[in-house]
C-alpha cells in the first residue's frame, strides 16, 4: 500500500477517513475556542483548510483525513512530505477541538497513523516537525516515544517574518513495537 493511498483507519476511540469538503461545518465548529501561539498556523477557515490539504493530496505530497469522535468531526491530521520512493513520511499539520484535547483522541489517532505507516506501507521512518518554541507540541511528540533528531535553524520564514527553528523527531520500525505497546497501555489506562 502507498502512503498517499486513500484509507480509512479506526479503532475504539477515534475514525480518521479521507478528508472531504462534507466534513467543513464540522471542523468550522471544532475550531471555535482554540487559542493559537504565535509560533503555530491557524487556518483561515475550515473549507479554505480543507481544498489546501486535498490539492496537497492531488500533488501526492499529503494524505489527509478528518479526525471523527463521537460521531463528529472534531479536527484533522495528515500524513505529509510524503517521499514514496524512500519509504519515508511525517506526520502533522494536526488540529483538535478543544473539547477533545487531553482524551484519548490524539494518542488513537497517532496510534493508528503510525501502525499504518509502518504496517500497511513499510515505512523507513516517520518523522514529526514542530517549532522550537511550542514546548506542548514538543512534550507530546516525545510522549509517543520519538527521538529527537535535531533542530533545523532558519529552517522556515513564518507568515509575519519571523524565523523558525524546527525540532525534528523520529521513529523507527525497530523501535515501533516498544511505541505501539506504549500507546496501547496509555489508552488502557484512559
Amino acid at each position: 500500500m502507498l502512503l498517499t493511498d486513500p484509507v480509512t483507519l479506526e479503532n475504539a476511540h477515534v475514525r480518521l477517513e479521507p478528508l472531504a469538503a462534507a466534513h467543513a461545518a464540522d471542523l468550522e465548529s471544532a475550531r471555535e475556542g482554540l487559542e493559537y501561539a504565535w509560533y503555530t498556523s491557524v487556518p483561515a477557515s475550515a473549507a479554505e483548510e480543507i481544498t489546501r490539504r486535498l490539492a496537497e493530496r492531488d500533488a501526492g505530497r499529503m494524505n489527509p483525513f478528518a479526525v471523527i469522535a463521537g460521531g463528529r468531526a472534531v479536527g484533522m491530521t495528515t500524513l505529509c512530505t510524503i517521499d514514496q520512493p524512500n519509504r519515508r513520511v511525517e506526520i502533522g499539520y494536526t488540529w483538535l477541538s478543544p473539547t477533545v484535547q487531553r482524551t484519548a483522541v490524539n494518542t488513537a489517532a497517532k496510534l493508528l497513523l503510525l501502525g499504518h505507516a509502518f504496517e500497511q506501507c513499510d515505512a523507513i521512518a516517520v518523522q514529526f516537525c514542530t517549532h522550537w518554541h511550542n514546548r506542548q507540541s514538543r512534550a507530546a511528540i516525545e510522549r509517543l516515544g520519538a527521538k529527537r533528531d535535531g533542530v533545523l535553524r532558519n529552517h522556515r520564514i513564518g507568515p509575519d517574518g519571523t524565523l523558525r527553528d524546527t525540532v525534528v523527531y523520529s521513529i523507527l520500525p525497530h523501535e515501533w513495537p516498544a511505541v505501539r505497546r506504549s500507546l496501547q497501555e496509555r489508552l488502557a489506562r484512559g
